[in-house]
């Protein structure tokens, strides 16, 4: 007979994996996504002229695709968009609409592995597999998040995979084996590939272990097999890593180098629009990120991490380093550690990073554990007073109050989440934040427009092509069909999404036919000219 809680727990993803299924093709196409698809096509033509180059010459999906060496962000990680390069090396002439929604699909299943990393490492800290359920809807109920799991192929990824290192990382602190040193060594490896920052999971793991063997084994066994298991995931996290990126298989120590020397040193000369100021890429000030994270993170979460955190500092004030000798006390620390490093990075080495925070969106359910903990504490000291009992029960409700309001706000908003502000007025948020800065919300745009117009030639434009190109390439390709791109022609359609233009645009563009607004937010306008 199958255990009530683990019924509860498959019952509970199930629901999860059916309303993705429902709702995936809903979404536009990203600004990055085309430029991932060609990065996924120059990696899979560079591993097949490195592995069968007679083959590869005779393959025409591959003659338009640039040669590795000349390629700009060859230096990209591309695991991720390697198994949809080969799907069209394998599907010639596959239409760009299957190929957006199959890797869309991908996308989802990824945060699916979140969704299961932060359920299982709630079930190991708190021992409780309700907790590990409230935490794992704290996941799905963060608008921006849920939005960019199915469209995000960079930094969504990057998070999931990131989330399921610090799982199998705590597996391995919890009972240090061969085969569990080897699975951490292989989602270590797969974190770096999506994405160079990946290597934090090296470090932190390192760390990990040399506390834990010098607080959290007591006997020379277990240190030996914890030495033994070190020793494994040193060589399976390198190994690899090279073996599933292509750029460093000419010089892996060197290549590695030379792509960390280039993520320390980027410097991206575009703008961003903040507090309503334009702001130079090289130039945010320090408070950038964790403005983004405090307005686009639910209030109660906000609150509960902040009483987590502010516990944990407590905690470790007043024990030290006795609590490194409880795997609950060194998950803590892995905790701090995965939010806090690479937040302060971002702020103490000047580190650009722009679009809100979505580089650091793989800090969040570090966040979200924390609050998890905070909240945690807060019931369990409530058991020893009536009146505290009572508070935290007003507390509950009006968590819970935000919880349903946020669920509630998502539904409306929906295929548009990625722009939410916690708690910013409609008219706040237009005056000071970018709004749909991945620009899919451009395919609502196209699709009113074939809605609304019977000619058989629609003429189209924006402030920036390659969006409007990327969410045409997700239309039926009848609708496709039915436009054209172009800045010239006397009657034409003027889209835009608002991004680095908070003001209204001028009577020269034409009569606004159609806007598009999320919780208030106008996010899109359709303007018509003629």
């Amino acid at each position: 007979m199958i255990p009530r809680n683990n019924t509860y727990v498959t019952a509970y993803f199930l629901l999860v994996f059916l309303l993705g299924v429902f709702i995936f093709k809903d979404y536009g196409v990203s600004w990055d996504e085309s430029i991932d698809r060609i990065n996924g096509m120059v990696n899979a033509k560079y591993i097949m002229v490195t592995l069968a180059p007679e083959w590869t010459e005779h393959q025409l999906v591959f003659t338009k695709v640039p040669d590795f060496a000349s390629h700009l962000e060859n230096d990209h990680g591309a695991l991720f968009h390697l198994p949809f390069a080969f799907m069209e090396v394998i599907w010639p002439g596959l239409d760009s609409r299957t190929y957006y929604l199959v890797r869309h699909f991908g996308i989802f299943l990824t945060f699916m592995l979140a969704l299961w990393s932060v359920y299982k490492i709630a079930l190991i800290r708190f021992n409780s597999w309700q907790v590990g359920l409230v935490a794992s809807t704290l996941l799905i109920l963060s608008p921006r998040i849920f939005a960019d799991s199915f469209y995000n192929g960079k930094d969504l990824v990057f998070l999931s995979f990131f989330t399921f290192g610090i799982y199998t990382l705590i597996r391995l602190l919890q009972y240090p084996t061969l085969a569990r040193a080897a699975l951490h060594g292989l989602a270590t490896a797969i974190a770096t590939d999506v994405r160079i920052l990946g290597c934090l999971l090296f470090a932190l793991s390192i760390g990990m272990f040399v506390l834990d063997a010098i607080w959290g084994k007591t006997t020379s066994a277990e240190r030996r097999r914890l030495g033994k298991a070190i020793g494994l995931y040193c060589v399976a996290a390198i190994a690899l890593t090279i073996v599933g990126w292509p750029y460093l298989w000419e010089d892996p120590a060197g290549k590695f180098l030379e792509a960390f020397d280039k993520m320390k040193r980027f410097r991206w000369e575009g703008d961003v629009f903040y507090l309503g100021q334009v702001v130079k890429g090289i130039e945010l000030p320090w408070h950038y990120a964790p403005v983004w994270i405090i307005i686009t993170t639910p209030v109660a979460y906000s609150v509960a991490f902040l009483a987590g955190a502010s516990l944990w500092l407590y905690t470790v004030v007043r024990y030290r380093f006795a609590l490194l000798r409880t795997l609950q006390g060194q998950i803590d620390v892995l905790l701090a550690g995965w939010f806090v490093v690479p937040l302060l990075m971002v702020i103490l080495l000047h580190s650009v990073i722009y679009d809100g925070w979505r580089h650091l969106y793989f800090i969040y359910p570090a966040l979200l554990l924390i609050a998890v903990r905070g909240a945690y504490a807060v019931w369990q000291a409530s058991q020893r007073s009536v009146l505290l009992k009572r508070a935290t029960v007003a507390l509950a409700v009006l968590a819970g109050a935000e919880a349903t309001y946020t669920a509630a706000r998502m539904v409306a908003a929906h295929p548009n989440q990625q722009v939410f502000f916690s708690f910013l007025s409609p008219e706040q948020a237009e005056r000071l934040f970018d709004r749909d800065y991945w620009g899919v919300a451009y395919r609502q745009g196209l699709e009113w427009i074939l809605a609304h117009d019977t000619a058989s030639q629609l003429s189209v434009d924006g402030p920036v092509p390659i969006v409007l190109e990327n969410n045409l390439s997700i239309l039926k390709p009848a609708d496709r069909g039915r436009f054209r791109m172009s800045a010239t022609d006397k009657e034409r359609y003027y889209l835009t999404g608002y991004r680095m233009h908070p003001e209204a645009y001028p009577d020269t563009i034409g009569n606004e036919v159609y806007a598009l607004k999320t919780n208030g937010i106008k996010i899109l306008s359709v303007f018509y000219r003629w």
